[in-house]
């Protein structure tokens, strides 16, 4: 799973720029300020992140299972956790 961090802690703001986030490629590490909020592309992560930062009493899980997207968000961080196509590779 690709992991985008968007560096806010409110939530009205994250859903405004959300579908801009998604639709956008982020190189690795690329880091971009979208409407005043720092977002970057934190690299790939395993999918036991997702178990284990799930069971944290202090984040938040929130998923667009249409898309197979999930959404963490614990502190003044959202995490989006996208699936990553291997179609992509050809």
């Amino acid at each position: 799973m690709k992991c985008i961090s968007v560096y806010t802690d409110n939530f009205e703001a994250f859903s405004d720029i959300f579908e801009q986030i998604v639709s956008t490629e982020f190189a690795e590490n690329e880091e971009r300020d979208l409407e005043g909020i720092t977002v970057s592309h934190s690299g790939d992560v395993p999918e036991h992140y997702l178990e284990r930062m799930s069971q944290k009493p202090e984040v938040v899980v929130m998923k667009d299972k249409a898309r197979g997207i999930t959404i963490l968000q614990h502190g003044q961080v959202f995490e989006i956790l996208l699936p990553v196509l291997e179609a992509a590779a050809n």
